[in-house]
């Protein structure tokens, strides 16, 4: 058995950033995601979102690279969504998604920037905050669309 503990925070929208997400259908895809989750052996400590898009604040599953667990997540839930009629036109996600590892020292920074997202976004924008996110891995306006 290997020891793994890598923390990431990973935040990913709607296909073209169609606000679906408001309650009671962020409430629902939360929760759906977080029991999908636990059923494959993968621990989320917090979940989160806006009209467009969700946070999660999740372990990395020492079997599974990033790519995969994402996959895990977003496909089986716009699936699930799709299957129940969760929103009307259908739910899809954007391809694209970020994802960092947090440190211990940041955790509870992180888990209540998620907690707070309805305040956040009254202040700031998911397009800015995203590009804010891809900045801080490094990279630039020129690898965004």
């Amino acid at each position: 058995m290997s020891y793994v503990k890598i923390w990431i925070h990973a935040v990913w929208a709607t296909k073209h950033r169609r606000p679906f997400l408001k309650p009671p259908v962020l409430g629902e895809i939360c929760k759906h995601i977080r029991v999908n989750a636990r059923s494959k052996g993968i621990f989320i400590d917090r979940i989160n979102g806006h009209d467009d898009h969700v946070h999660v604040l999740m372990l990395l599953k020492s079997e599974l690279s990033i790519s995969k667990q994402m996959q895990l997540l977003k496909g089986e839930s716009a699936f699930w969504a799709n299957k129940v009629n969760l929103v009307k036109d259908g739910l899809e996600w954007s391809v694209k998604y970020f994802a960092a590892s947090v440190s211990d020292s940041k955790l509870d920074i992180v888990r209540r920037y998620i907690d707070n997202q309805q305040a956040h976004h009254r202040k700031k924008a998911f397009k800015e905050e995203f590009k804010s996110f891809v900045r801080s891995l490094g990279y630039s306006d020129d690898d965004l669309d």
